[in-house]
């Protein structure tokens, strides 16, 4: 049975008996572009993955069949200045980061446009699945802008930097098809099946050892230092995962063939 919805202005939130969240921006009338609004919803909804025990993994998507995200609310735009603009870019940059950093697993389910801060948002996810209507870009220079929360640092990690150059410097829009072929998205499916199939994967995701998966995704983040710096930092995690409870678990269990039961601890 699926736990009552929290009270969200432009989000829907609800937790299966799986314990997956599924948080849906819901401006359909607006594409689900991103406002301050928005962005104070999503900083609270992820605190809330964080500190409720019930949630094991999330899935973000947008509502409708048209957008993910098409975008910034351009309105929120006309009184910015330079100062303002700094302020802007790191108010939505720290909220993208706090998803990115989630020690549980998000995964983006793009159905539809995911246009400049709607790519980054989805961008800022572990994994993405995208339906096969699903458009990616970053327009902002035909704005006079850049990317502002996270598209020229994290596209190029992503794609490689002649890709992201392309992307960027255009401002084309890429379909699902070739998104998926740059590595951008992890699947492609027909819209029916795009929530089954984000939920399917972290569904495999949560059926691991939970401090395992925070653990290993902390690894992961570690892929920008110098390799040598990485490696400490993947046997210190290592070392931390030999000494939970889970690791007895999973070891006790795979050698008497048996499905493991994880506690977390």
């Amino acid at each position: 049975m699926e736990a009552p919805a929290s009270p969200f202005d432009t989000l829907l939130y609800n937790v299966d008996a799986d314990g997956i969240a599924v948080i849906t921006l819901n401006r359909p009338d607006k594409l689900n572009a991103i406002n301050t609004q928005v962005l104070a919803d999503l900083q609270r909804a992820f605190r809330q993955t964080r500190s409720d025990e019930r949630v094991r993994g999330v899935v973000l998507t947008g509502s409708g069949e048209k957008a993910f995200a098409a975008g910034a609310d351009i309105a929120e735009f006309t009184d910015l200045d330079a100062l303002e603009g700094h302020r802007f870019a790191l108010r939505g940059q720290a909220i993208l980061t706090s998803i990115e950093n989630s020690p549980k697993p998000v995964v983006a389910a793009v159905n539809g446009y995911a246009l400049g801060g709607g790519c980054e948002l989805a961008l800022a996810c572990h994994l993405r699945v995208a339906s096969e209507n699903a458009q990616f870009g970053l327009p902002e220079v035909g704005l006079g802008l850049i990317p502002g929360y996270g598209g020229t640092q994290r596209l190029p990690r992503l794609v490689g930097q002649g890709l992201a150059t392309e992307m960027i410097l255009t401002g084309d829009r890429i379909t699902a098809e070739r998104a998926h072929a740059i590595g951008l998205v992890n699947h492609v499916t027909p819209s029916s099946d795009l929530l089954a199939k984000a939920q399917e994967i972290v569904g495999t995701i949560v059926s691991k050892a939970p401090l395992a998966v925070a653990m290993a995704l902390n690894a992961l983040r570690s892929v920008d230092l110098p390799q040598a710096q990485g490696l400490q930092m993947e046997a210190a995690l290592f070392g931390q995962a030999c000494g939970t409870e889970d690791f007895q678990e999973g070891v006790h269990a795979f050698l008497n063939k048996q499905k493991p039961e994880f506690s977390g601890r």
